[in-house]
């Protein structure tokens, strides 16, 4: 059955599907909203032992994520829709099952068995994933472009009143691939301090999930000092994350290397990006890193934080384009 068969045999509803992590979940709604679609958002909680197989198929793997999700493949037709794109291993498992009841799969990251269990898989360059289904990208699927800025800026105006150049300061942690020690943090922040005290201007910081505690209060007590704003999550109170305002009115970003996520949507900006740490990145986002030094989209964090011109970092709307072509949408 050829895909556009497959597609308009099924209901014109689209679902997304992840285990709910903040990556996942931006990364599949933002292919859809690419492809302009509205869907139906699932996140599934995988039981064992599927936690730990996914996204191979057991015994019993209807019922892998609970009795909503086995319902929905019981009644078939009835309810499944047209397209399912999932992101994240989990994901894998429901996509693919999806698939075998002739919904169209579409999966969003290396699922770590054969792609042929998919109609597409869209994997970063980085994980070195090739194949007639697969469609690669520099970096991650995001929502960042022109009008989700403009949007930011009129969402977040008084970061505008604010003195610049304007340098925003996103502050990641370590992970599997980053290994960060205070001394990164404080480099950064001794950078940050240096330059707008020299130059003037503002500071647009915050925090992420990853941020260790000790580093975030570190970020209040040396950034705090400066015109600007200072966001983390345990000094938040009623204030929401001001992150896309933070993208919107930057002059400079200036960020820590840890996160493909945020340093694809710091690149489709139209600033200058500056990472610190990138020395203790390895493993596959430090092929991403170097990806984006050798196109001169990113730069190493030094004292100067110099302009130089960019080109902003947009795949998302190229690789919704191509999902759009091969699917026959």
């Amino acid at each position: 059955m050829q895909q556009s068969d497959r597609q308009t045999s099924k209901s014109s509803t689209t679902w997304t599907l992840s285990d709910g992590h903040a990556g996942n979940v931006r990364q599949a709604t933002a292919l859809t909203a690419a492809l302009g679609l509205a869907a139906r958002d699932w996140t599934l909680t995988a039981r064992a032992p599927w936690r730990w197989w996914a996204p191979r198929r057991l015994p019993g793997s209807r019922s892998a994520f609970g009795p909503d999700f086995a319902r929905a493949l019981a009644l078939g037709d009835a309810v499944l829709p047209g397209l399912a794109i999932g992101c994240g291993r989990q994901a894998a498992l429901a996509t693919r099952l999806l698939r075998r009841h002739g919904v169209a799969a579409v999966q969003i990251l290396a699922p770590r068995i054969a792609t042929r269990h998919w109609d597409l898989v869209i994997a970063p360059e980085h994980d070195g994933l090739l194949g007639r289904n697969v469609i690669n990208l520099l970096g991650s699927l995001h929502p960042v472009d022109d009008l989700w800025l403009a949007a930011a800026r009129r969402d977040f105006p008084a970061f505008g009143e604010l003195p610049g150049p304007r340098t925003a300061v996103l502050v990641g942690g370590s992970s599997a691939h980053a290994d960060f020690d205070h001394a990164v943090f404080e480099t950064l922040f001794d950078r940050v301090v240096e330059r707008v005290r020299n130059e003037g201007g503002s500071v647009l910081a915050t925090a992420s999930r990853r941020t260790p505690p000790a580093a975030a209060a570190r970020m209040r007590e040396r950034l705090g000092r400066l015109p600007g704003i200072v966001w983390t999550s345990d000094t938040a109170g009623d204030r929401s994350n001001p992150y896309p305002g933070l993208l919107g009115w930057a002059d400079r970003i200036v960020c820590t290397a840890d996160s493909v996520n945020m340093l694809s949507e710091a690149c489709a900006t139209g600033a200058p990006v500056f990472a610190a740490g990138i020395e203790r990145v390895g493993g596959r986002p430090r092929r991403f890193v170097d990806s984006l030094l050798g196109r001169g989209r990113l730069r190493p964090l030094d004292a100067a934080m110099a302009a130089f011109p960019v080109q902003p970092l947009r795949e998302t709307a190229r690789v919704a384009a191509e999902v759009a072509a091969r699917l026959g949408l």
